[in-house]
């Protein structure tokens, strides 16, 4: 029988006041970030990311970065685009706005979205940003990447449960030896991953 995932508990529990943090085209809007959604033209031409603005199944699907001249009709409905930004991804988690992890993702190629090498926790200490600072809720996620916010979600990161420092993926194509010290956990998702080395 289907459960519900915390992004369902989410829409169903959370005000609607409060339901834009998962819209990423108004979190980018209000953060100041160039960006749109399909049908408006973009201010100069250059790469941009495009994706869905409203993505309950997460884990970057739909997502891809896109060179766009002008015009944004040929998009699809319900996504937007933003300005491109590179650096280093960074997964957060505030309890109650106080940071209590930090892991940073890393990936053989900046436009893949869904398929990451690995995760390691870090030590940077990131406060909770200013837009988010009235919301009242027990765990706010929030990704980075450089020092620009791109997505929020009112849940923890689970990988990282039980004191996990490294999280390294396994995907069904692309089986990899188990690294000296890990440990495998059966940990599928809808992009192929079956499991995880984790220590």
């Amino acid at each position: 029988m289907y459960e519900d995932t915390e992004e369902d508990r989410v829409w169903k529990t959370v005000p609607s006041d409060d339901l834009w943090i998962m819209d990423k085209l108004i979190l980018s809007r209000k953060l100041g970030y160039v960006c749109g959604p399909t049908g408006l033209d973009v201010p100069h031409p250059g790469w941009y990311i495009v994706r869905p603005c409203v993505n309950m199944l997460g884990l970057g699907l739909g997502a891809e970065r896109l060179w766009i001249e002008k015009e944004t009709m040929h998009l699809p409905i319900g996504y937007f685009w933003c300005e491109w930004f590179s650096g280093r991804h960074l997964s957060v988690d505030y309890n109650y706005g106080i940071q209590r992890l930090a892991v940073e993702g890393f990936k053989s190629s900046e436009t893949n979205f869904t398929k990451w090498d690995e995760w390691v926790r870090v030590s940077d200490k990131i406060p909770l940003p200013e837009i988010l600072q009235d919301l009242d809720y027990e765990w706010i996620n929030c990704e980075f990447i450089g020092d620009k916010l791109i997505e929020v979600h009112l849940r923890k990161n689970e990988d990282f449960n039980g004191g996990i420092s490294h999280f390294i993926p396994v995907w069904v194509e692309n089986p990899i030896a188990p690294p000296e010290g890990y440990r495998y956990i059966e940990y599928p998702d809808i992009h192929g991953r079956k499991g995880a080395y984790v220590k």
